[in-house]
């Protein structure tokens, strides 16, 4: 009998990766979802917009005098980069 891989998503209200402990998404989450909306970047930045939203939600609940600046993790990654 093997072990069962664990998924790379959201333990919420930390917003820590369930699998290896990381901020969410973590670099095995961020590369799952580039892969799964390969063919539709703006569906990716507006599901992760929502996500974000609500780890912030969350986060300000469990430490009300600490928001954290999530763009960078939840958007900054997944925006295209210039091709020059």
């Amino acid at each position: 009998m093997g072990r069962r891989a664990v998924p790379h998503v959201a333990m919420r209200p930390l917003w820590r990766c369930r699998n290896c402990g990381a901020e969410w998404p973590c670099q095995p989450a961020r590369l799952a979802l580039l892969m799964e909306y390969r063919k539709d970047r703006l569906g990716l930045l507006l599901y992760l917009g929502g996500l974000m939203v609500q780890a912030r939600n969350q986060l300000a609940q469990l430490n009300p005098e600490h928001t954290p600046d999530l763009y960078d993790r939840f958007l900054g990654w997944a925006r295209r980069r210039d091709r020059r």
